[in-house]
């Protein structure tokens, strides 16, 4: 089995006492050195430590004082559990955590867990308040989550070893470590694992100013000429998601290095978005073919979301799962019973005033409910 290499933690640890309390300090800490450095991947564009990330910041407190209180008493760090949408910080919180407790980090991820040997070789080579991370841990097998229970609440695991009347059971100690759980779906976990969650927090999107920072921030990191107002209408556009702010950053930036000699104005950044398809709304070409395909061929609906993808030639996990969350959100598309529905923001964007909709009506619509 390919194990993800461990990350240690601990080696660009700061003095708190000495950093200034507003964000804007970030910029004074970004020495000329540093910018030399830099590359555009993801490890260069995530937080290091928990301190510098922007938004989130009740979770980071709450986080905050449990490390502290973990350091203080000199105990491990109690198991986390992170959820919400994709793209908010869940996998940079996991990160930086062992930083700020200066101990090793596993990486895994759910996906690969599909029997118990596929987790030993990362609960054995654990040391003692080292952090286990495990991404998308709402995909590990039923057998994996039962496996970890004991290793969760007692730090022990048991293993079988050979068949029959000769078979036993190994019982095997581990070193006291933190998991760290990531998931978009908390509901796939089953109840046992998640109460064993000492530290469970839920990540909410971000707000504009909070992606304008961001995007400044990473800009900073790029070596980009980005004017503010620019930085302002990426951060519009990017879904309350720091993850799509910075891929909207890193087009920006090749459209001006392409077009604009370098210099991202915000005209330029509009000219680069636009090119992507991307809307004042944040929407994309998917997003909006959606809507217009509920309007054109279903009157606006409802209608259930299997006819729409197939009148799209679309998988219907694809709608569901990476266009309608956003739509949902932002009040351009009701679920019903009955199936899906444009509101009249939604009929708006799109180009159709909401008086040539009948919002009462439905009868003829059964046709396509599911």
């Amino acid at each position: 089995m390919v194990r993800n290499p461990i990350i240690l933690g601990g080696g660009d640890q700061q003095d708190d006492s000495s950093r200034d309390p507003q964000l804007g300090a970030y910029y004074d800490n970004f020495r000329d050195s540093d910018r030399s450095a830099v590359g555009d991947d993801d490890a260069v564009l995530r937080p290091t430590r928990m301190f510098d990330m922007v938004g989130q910041r009740e979770v980071y407190e709450r986080i905050e004082i449990a490390v502290k209180a973990a350091q203080k008493r000199s105990e491990t760090l109690g198991h986390i559990l992170f959820d919400g949408p994709p793209g908010l910080g869940k996998t940079t919180f996991a990160t930086c955590i062992p930083r700020e407790l200066g101990v090793e980090c596993q990486i895994a991820n759910g996906a690969t867990m599909r029997a118990p040997k596929d987790i030993v070789p990362y609960l054995t080579n654990a040391q003692e308040g080292s952090v286990l991370f495990i991404d998308e841990i709402h995909r590990m097998q039923k057998t994996v989550e039962e496996f970890l229970y004991p290793a969760m609440e007692d730090f022990r695991i048991d293993v079988a070893m050979g068949e029959g009347v000769n078979a036993r059971t190994l019982n095997i100690h581990l070193k006291p470590f933190t998991l760290i759980g990531a998931t978009t779906r908390t509901g796939l976990i089953s109840a046992p694992l998640r109460d064993r969650f000492v530290i469970r927090e839920h990540l909410d999107f971000y707000t504009v100013d909070e992606l304008a920072e961001i995007v400044r921030r990473n800009a900073l990191k790029l070596k980009m000429t980005l004017d503010p107002q620019a930085a302002e209408e990426i951060a519009l556009r990017s879904r309350g998601t720091p993850r799509l702010a910075n891929n909207r950053l890193r087009w920006v930036r090749d459209y001006a290095d392409a077009r604009a000699d370098g210099v991202a104005s915000l005209t330029v950044a509009r000219d680069a978005l636009q090119m992507q398809g991307i809307d004042q709304l944040g929407l994309d070409s998917l997003d909006r073919k959606f809507l217009e395909t509920i309007w054109r061929v279903f009157q606006g609906g409802p209608v259930g979301v299997e006819a729409v993808a197939h009148t799209m030639n679309v998988a219907p996990d694809s709608l569901v799962d990476e266009v309608e969350p956003y739509l949902l959100r932002s009040e351009l598309l009701v679920r019903t019973p009955r199936g899906r529905r444009l509101t009249a923001k939604g009929l708006k964007h799109i180009g159709v005033e909401p008086d040539e909709f009948d919002f009462g009506r439905g009868s003829e619509n059964r046709l396509f409910d599911f």
